[in-house]
């Protein structure tokens, strides 16, 4: 194999796809958005679903979702119809919120086309569809020959070819390089192919070389430097961000807001709060005077940011100038469909009480 996203040569592709394939109609995972090799594609509403789903999350965060998205929404067209809040509400502990509001987005799109475009020029035209979902559904819904490269691929392929170049930076000759590979036919199943082999032997700590079936092909291997790649650039110290959450209680029931429909969390059931984002501090000004006390800090990572955000807490609220909400019974608090770090906020309220 060629080192450093060159080309290889036609037969040597074609043997990679061959034992890649092999390996895979052996050792597919069993996953409930996919079809085993040999069964009919699946439905490509419920290869996108899956696909956007499983953006920066695991396979195992994902399963329950999916099951619960389906027995909501079975069709694209149901989906469509969806209340935007109900849609947030079922995403809430996901992540990456702006996923979902793709989600609702695109379905509407589909709907209104009367189905998913088959190819991957056409599914890029959808909203909130990037060059590796449309990528993914093209091939392993349709059946197109399409590139696909997750992060297990870019981990294999990196080392397959031995490619230096730091990431993201790297990622151009990752993607030239797995366009040399894939196959015209069966193009769906290589990619997830790829995406086993990542997630079970070319893993990101000791990989198995030994059992890989492409270990022979390997430029990695032969340079005994597997774990060196894919080449990374060092990474930039995260900030700490300090916000305020305000607990507002009134008979039984708290304060919540939605947040506007676009930025972090956008669109979602909240705790009012002071402001805070990945670029400043929150103002700390209450919302409006009362009697309020400490209720204790919660910690939570983004992607590009950690935050402190203390809990401020005012029980019996009467005050006339109130954040415009929705008060919602403290007993059903889980329900609401908070984000994760305002869901932390709740339970710290509650062991407050």
């Amino acid at each position: 194999m060629q080192a450093s996203g060159e080309s290889v040569e036609i037969g040597e592709a074609g043997a990679v796809a061959a034992a890649l394939l092999a390996w895979y109609d052996l050792n597919a995972r069993r996953l409930p958005w996919r079809a085993l090799p040999g069964e009919p594609r699946p439905e490509p509403y419920k290869v996108w679903l899956s696909e956007v789903m499983l953006q920066q999350t695991t396979v195992a965060a994902v399963r329950a979702y999916y099951a619960k998205f389906l027995a909501i929404w079975p069709t694209v067209e149901a989906l469509a119809a969806a209340e935007d809040a109900d849609v947030m509400a079922a995403w809430a502990g996901l992540g990456y919120y702006a996923r979902a509001r793709n989600l609702l987005a695109c379905a509407r799109e589909v709907a209104r086309l009367g189905a998913f475009p088959r190819t991957e020029e056409g599914l890029r035209t959808l909203p909130g569809l990037g060059a590796y979902t449309a990528a993914a559904v093209a091939a392993i819904a349709f059946g197109e020959r399409a590139v696909v490269v997750d992060a297990n691929v870019e981990r294999v392929v990196s080392r397959l070819f031995a490619i230096a170049e730091p990431l993201p930076g790297g990622r151009t000759a990752i993607r030239t390089a797995t366009d040399t590979i894939t196959p015209a036919r069966r193009a769906g199943d290589f990619a997830q192919g790829l995406m086993d082999l990542g997630s079970s032997i070319c893993t990101v700590r000791s990989p198995r070389c030994l059992l890989c079936p492409l270990s022979d092909h390997c430029a990695a291997r032969a340079q005994g430097e597997a774990e060196a790649y894919p080449v990374k650039a060092a990474k930039k110290a995260k900030p700490t961000r300090t916000g305020t959450a305000w607990w507002v209680e009134r008979a039984g029931a708290v304060l919540l807001v939605t947040r506007v429909g676009k930025g972090m969390l956008g669109g979602m059931r909240a705790l009012p709060d002071d402001a805070w984002s990945a670029r400043a501090d929150g103002h700390g000004t209450p919302p409006f005077p009362g009697a309020w006390h400490a209720g204790g800090t919660v910690r939570h990572g983004f992607t590009h940011f950690d935050l402190e955000l203390q809990l401020m807490l005012c029980r019996d609220a009467e005050s006339a100038s109130l954040p415009e909400g929705e008060f919602w019974p403290v007993e059903r608090i889980e329900a609401a469909g908070l984000p994760t770090v305002f869901a932390k906020a709740a339970r710290l309220a509650l062991a407050n009480r």
